[in-house]
């Protein structure tokens, strides 16, 4: 029998704060599943690496005042701040990585604690975690997450899955990194490399994938990139001066050293677009592309694609 225990689980921070009141509304719109419970991860962490450039930031003030409002208006059902606290960050960082390690983001600024808080923290069978700038068109008579836990449980070689990446083209044609992929037999696509903007994970399954090698970025010091990797990270418990890579990298190793994969479902009645564009243009037009998107409506240009390419939308 099918379990459809689900939380929905969204990562949020100062960075998002130009967008999010028009995005999480249309992303649990969209989803339309009676989830156990939705939740908002709050970064409370000083910002840091890219993050630090990005437009329209504002303070933990503003932040915690947009999660209320979705709280207010029962689009959400609660907001957590990521916990912080050195003994509960070594106790899951001692669960997912096995080592013990200290920095809490990666050397982007994304957070890596956060990645795991955000799964850790809620109920339920399922997680399914979307960033909070994501788009998502769903036809009316049809759950992709009801489909793609069918799938899991069909597959047990599905780690994590996810909806068609970019609105459908007439053959099924995706495109990744401009190299064109073809559906397979079984009504998704294939991958040995993790993406962490959408996923839903089986909980139980996701922890037999555990712990993740980690990874680190490469040091100025040539020489000591040859040490092996367990040494590194001993190294940098002990100096604190490494740098953690990204969280979805580290799965994607793991993924690769197993015979788990990650999905893509093929089925056309789901798809979700990646936005890049942060200018005030997209921003302004943001209300607008969600309402088309939430009718089906794309450029051509658009088919295929996953990220949003701004000059057939504006």
């Amino acid at each position: 029998m099918l379990s459809n225990s689900c939380s929905l689980s969204i990562l949020v921070a100062r960075t998002d704060i130009p967008f999010m009141m028009h995005t999480i509304p249309h992303l649990v719109r969209m989803s339309n599943f009676n989830f156990i419970e939705r939740v908002l991860c709050m970064d409370t962490a000083p910002l840091s690496g890219d993050k630090v450039m990005r437009p329209g930031i504002g303070t933990l003030s503003d932040l915690r005042d947009c999660c209320n409002t979705l709280i207010s208006e029962g689009i959400v059902d609660k907001v957590v701040d990521i916990n912080y606290d050195q003994t509960y960050q070594q106790k899951m960082y001692q669960k997912h990585f096995g080592s013990p390690i200290k920095p809490t983001h990666n050397y982007k600024g994304y957070p890596i604690l956060g990645s795991i808080f955000h799964i850790e923290s809620v109920p339920g069978d399922y997680v399914l975690h979307y960033d909070s700038d994501m788009l998502l068109h769903q036809e009316a008579d049809y759950s992709w997450i009801d489909e793609g836990m069918k799938l899991m449980e069909q597959h047990p070689e599905i780690m994590a899955i996810r909806p068609l990446t970019g609105p459908p083209t007439k053959d099924g044609t995706i495109y990744q990194q401009n190299k064109p992929l073809k559906p397979e037999a079984g009504g998704f696509y294939k991958f040995k490399f993790f993406s962490s903007r959408v996923y839903l994970i089986n909980r139980k399954r996701f922890d037999k994938l555990l712990p993740l090698p980690v990874l680190w970025r490469s040091y100025k010091k040539k020489f000591l990139n040859q040490l092996p990797l367990s040494l590194r990270t001993i190294l940098n418990y002990y100096t604190g001066k490494g740098k953690l890579d990204s969280w979805e990298i580290m799965v994607s190793m793991k993924l690769e050293k197993t015979n788990y994969v990650r999905a893509s479902m093929s089925s056309p009645k789901a798809w979700t677009i990646h936005p890049k564009d942060r200018s005030p243009e997209f921003i302004r037009a943001l209300p607008d592309i969600i309402e088309k998107i939430e009718k089906g409506w794309y450029p051509l240009e658009q088919a295929g694609h996953y990220d949003l390419i701004s000059k057939y939308w504006l």
